[in-house]
């Protein structure tokens, strides 16, 4: 299977992306009765996020999870969590029992994962994810052993070692919850991503260096600068 693509002009970016989601999510609950949606962090989905908060949705019905978090507590501002409730779960009638924040900040990170790893339901309705600079998607980082996980689905890892901090420990899904998935959006805007977008779709299969291949059938939404140095494109 190949990836679907929607290059969407920047000023129309958010709203596309949006009703992109939201539809899948209708999908999902007219199918199945319920939607198991799972989010991401990053700057690009939290405008993405504020505009799905105006959207009709039926959110009972959702049941929210998390793709990946950083070991800081869900106040901390690089809490992908924080930044979601804030743009997203604050505006929307979610339960407060259908969300799943992940608790990376916790002593024991390892028994966190197995703990969201029971959790999970075999399949996510919908997963949103987004790109690093690196390729990374989640906390998948290039050449990380989690990239090759075929059993466990949600683990800890330890980010790259950055200037400060060293290391950043982090809370992320495995590839099984990638390829089980019904649906999987990928959000990427921004010509600087141009040239890893188009080694990540059209170049050689490297997942372990470019980890977010692991997606590369899912629908990817693009922004044009995103998508400058694409030869295929749908829309």
């Amino acid at each position: 299977m190949t990836p679907t693509v929607i290059v969407v002009a920047p000023d129309q970016y958010v709203e596309t992306a949006a009703t992109a989601i939201a539809g899948m999510m209708a999908d999902a609950i007219a199918a199945r009765g319920e939607c198991a949606l799972a989010l991401c962090g990053g700057s690009t989905p939290t405008p993405v996020y504020q505009e799905l908060a105006t959207v009709a949705v039926r959110w009972a019905q959702v049941t929210i999870y998390f793709g990946d978090e950083r070991a800081v507590p869900a106040t901390h501002p690089e809490s992908n969590f924080g930044m979601a409730r804030r743009a997203l779960l604050d505006l929307v009638a979610v339960p407060a029992d259908r969300i799943h924040r992940m608790e990376a900040e916790r002593a024991d990170v390892d028994a966190a994962a197995r703990e969201y790893d029971r959790l999970l339901p075999p399949r996510l309705d919908l997963l949103l994810l987004g790109v690093g600079s690196d390729g990374h998607t989640a906390s998948l980082f290039p050449n990380s052993p989690a990239v090759g996980e075929t059993r466990r689905r949600v683990l800890a890892v330890a980010s790259p070692p950055l200037p400060l901090p060293p290391q950043v420990r982090r809370m992320t899904i495995t590839p099984p919850v990638i390829t089980a998935a019904r649906r999987v959006i990928m959000l990427v805007r921004g010509n600087e991503k141009a040239g890893l977008l188009q080694r990540i779709l059209e170049g050689p299969d490297q997942p372990l260096a470019l980890p977010a291949q692991l997606v590369r059938t899912g629908t990817w939404i693009v922004d044009q600068g995103a998508a400058e140095q694409l030869q295929r494109r749908d829309s």
